[in-house]
Parts: C-alpha cells; sequence; structure tokens
C-alpha cells in the first residue's frame, strides 16, 4: 500500500504494510508520545487505520519544562 509521508519539509511517496498509525510510527522508529499525527488533513489517534493513498503528516511536538 502506498501513503504519502509528510514529515516537516520531508515529503515522500512511501510502501507500508497497513496496519494502523502506530504500526507506521513503530516501522519507522519514531516515538509516539513525540508527535501528533494528521490523516489526510485531520489529526487522528494511533490506531486509525492506514488506507491506500492516504496522506499522513507527523508534527513533532516540542515540550519541556
Amino acid at each position: 500500500m502506498n501513503i504519502t509521508f509528510i514529515m516537516g519539509e520531508e515529503e515522500k511517496i512511501m510502501e507500508t504494510g497497513g496496519g494502523s498509525i502506530k504500526n507506521l510510527l513503530q516501522e519507522l522508529e519514531i516515538p509516539l508520545e513525540t508527535v501528533v499525527v494528521k490523516k489526510n488533513q485531520q489529526i487522528v489517534i494511533e490506531e486509525e487505520p492506514l488506507e491506500e493513498g492516504d496522506t499522513i503528516e507527523v508534527i513533532r511536538v516540542i515540550y519541556g519544562g
């Protein structure tokens, strides 16, 4: 399955085995607690399923104390 993956200035078409947002982030070694994910311009939870042709945007959250 092909999706469009966006993170910062990087945008690429990538092939994934499907599953969920959580599976994709684990595959890319991106910690869930450090990002917000948008699927087709909508903020989604990590259990959201991936579908052919989706646009997934990963936004890093800056936090500190």
